[in-house]
């Protein structure tokens, strides 16, 4: 093979053994997985290992019952006699002679002395320590005293709150203060405080129908509290129609900025109003405004 090599590529005798140190080492890489992997399969399938495994295993059903097993007395049990009995009651003697053994009443009493209750028959299969084939033999026996629902019956006492009622009343609206106001049946605090900003802002009230432009009383509020107020005859606050200025009538609720200005204007280029009916003259203002505004103003 060397002189193969050497006749065909050219090899000399160290290349030659290069060359074969070479593919051993290729030959090395490719075999140790194989034996190595080969080595743990059979680790992994030990049959020791395998068997202590299953030696450890052990099941929550099987913890369960163990659990039950440990709080089982070594003594041996009553002989079983079946009766009507409360559970929230029930001696560890009643329990016992129902077929249970020491430490099972035990936990059951101890369940019922820290507070524990059973309001319905159904409640029993709650405690671990009676197996599903105990419960069964004994749910046709239990019989809960007083306890319909899962709620203790209580006895509330309610406070009896007397309001007082309110006595029949006449408001003067023009001269009443906040206080005075609230004694009208169906006028309360609020109420109160809105009447009292819009008689400011008019300057008085000269006709009962105006509480109805107060904002939130509406007519069937009127209609209430109508026969409970009066209204006295006095000098309601007016502002000069051909001096005032623009401030002195933007307060009045029926006239906007824009029929403001149309009156300060026109008094301007055709001179002082003499009446009422002057007004009439301004294209937006129209008779109903008039007559809203007729008490507020003087000339």
């Amino acid at each position: 093979m060397r002189i193969w090599l050497n006749k065909h590529f050219g090899f000399n005798k160290s290349e030659f053994n290069g060359l074969l140190a070479l593919v051993f080492i290729i030959i090395l890489l490719k075999t140790i997985p194989i034996i190595y992997y080969s080595y743990q399969t059979i680790e992994k399938d030990d049959p020791n290992l395998l068997s202590q495994i299953k030696k450890i295993e052990v099941t929550d059903q099987e913890n369960f019952h163990k659990t039950r097993d440990r709080i089982e007395s070594s003594q041996p049990l009553k002989k079983a006699q079946l009766f009507n009995f409360d559970p929230n009651s029930l001696s560890i003697d009643g329990w016992q002679s129902l077929g249970l053994s020491f430490k099972q009443a035990q936990s059951i009493v101890n369940y019922t002395k820290k507070g524990g209750k059973f309001y319905k028959s159904e409640d029993l299969q709650k405690m671990y320590t009676i197996s599903p084939e105990m419960y069964q033999k004994l749910l046709p026996y239990v019989k809960i005293e007083n306890q319909p629902s899962g709620y203790t019956k209580k006895d509330f006492t309610f406070e009896k709150k007397e309001y007082v009622k309110k006595s029949p009343v006449i408001v003067d609206i023009n001269k009443a203060d906040s206080a005075q106001l609230e004694e009208i049946k169906g006028i309360g605090g609020a109420f109160a405080t809105r009447i009292l900003k819009y008689r400011e802002r008019l300057g008085g009230f000269y006709k009962k129908e105006q509480l109805m432009e107060v904002y939130g009383l509406d007519s069937i509020k009127y209609g209430e509290i109508k026969d409970q107020i009066s209204m006295s005859s006095i000098t309601l606050k007016t502002v000069n129609i051909n001096t005032a200025q623009f401030n002195d009538l933007k307060t009045n609720p029926y006239l906007s900025y824009k029929q403001i200005n149309a009156i300060i204007q026109y008094r301007k280029q055709h001179g002082n109003y003499t009446n009422p009916g002057d007004l009439k003259k301004i294209l937006i203002i129209n008779q109903q405004i008039i007559d809203k505004i007729t008490p507020y103003i003087s000339f």
